[in-house]
């Protein structure tokens, strides 16, 4: 499942534990997304900054990661969007 929520003029995507679906790579207008990224539940950091490209939010949150490189998802994102790192756990 994943979640489109609006915020006066923000729209914020939150998706749930999901690999880039054609919904989401479909999304449009997306101001801050968060995606998860920790196999084999979810997408690999590649997956991740693919759908990051696909729709183009303007600030992308990974979480759900332990594991993962995120280091990696933020190279890999560049310039599509700004990544903004957090210790989730």
């Amino acid at each position: 499942a994943g979640y489109v929520v609006t915020f006066g003029d923000k729209r914020v995507y939150i998706a749930g534990d999901t690999e880039p679906t054609p919904e989401m790579l479909a999304l449009k207008a997306i101001d801050v997304a968060f995606l998860p990224m920790n196999q084999p539940f979810t997408m690999t950091p590649q997956q991740a900054a693919d759908a990051v490209k696909a729709f183009r939010p303007k600030i992308v949150y990974p979480y759900h990661s332990r594991g993962t490189d995120v280091d990696a998802f933020a190279r890999l994102v560049g310039d599509a969007a700004e990544v903004r790192l957090r210790n989730w756990y």
